[in-house]
């Protein structure tokens, strides 16, 4: 952390972190509730409007195999295609209560130049409604606004994974209270 003048102050570089919760998943099925779990404030009656929701994991964790639950509990159908060459993958998605959820899925592994975010539009993209996923967002540093959730996934052995979730905003704390209990905290399953 960048330090001022005084030894005994410190600079966050990040918002401030509202809530924190640890999730085991055992499985790809428990990421898959998880994700259930998430989408859930979305489809409610009276839907979330607006989230930016980050995923980091090294490559192989399974932050693409959670967008592509996320997204088919949120009512995609056919194939959901990884951006990591295009960057962004758009959705329209249908909701029970008769709108639309906009839905921009952003990998930024490939992403180097900070003026592409710019040049590619990526800023309205984010001011716009609707719910962006970022995988690899430190790579678009700083330009992209902070989370209002992060999940911070860690692969184990076999299909296990540790998942570190951390609200920023009040919505990310709604989001997070959305994931109830299952595989909540303790010892993995």
């Amino acid at each position: 952390m960048p330090r001022d003048d005084r030894d005994d102050v410190i600079t966050l570089t990040h918002p401030p972190i509202l809530e924190t919760r640890t999730l085991h998943w055992p499985d790809e099925a428990a990421c898959a509730h998880t994700a259930a779990a998430l989408a859930a404030p979305f489809l409610a009656q009276r839907p979330l409007p607006d989230a930016r929701i980050e995923l980091d994991g090294p490559l192989g964790a399974g932050t693409t195999t959670f967008v592509r639950h996320l997204l088919r509990a949120l009512g995609a159908t056919g194939r959901i295609k990884s951006p990591t060459y295009a960057v962004v993958e758009p959705y329209a998605l249908a909701l029970p209560s008769g709108g639309t959820l906009a839905v921009s899925h952003f990998d930024f592994y490939r992403f180097d130049d900070p003026r592409e975010w710019d040049d590619a539009g990526f800023r309205d993209l984010y001011a716009a409604p609707g719910l962006k996923l970022a995988e690899w967002a430190q790579k678009a540093a700083p330009a992209l606004p902070a989370p209002d959730l992060r999940l911070s996934i860690e692969p184990g052995d076999d299909e296990r994974r540790t998942v570190r979730a951390e609200a920023f905003s009040p919505t990310g704390a709604q989001l997070l209270a959305a994931l109830g209990t299952a595989h909540d905290e303790g010892e993995p399953a």
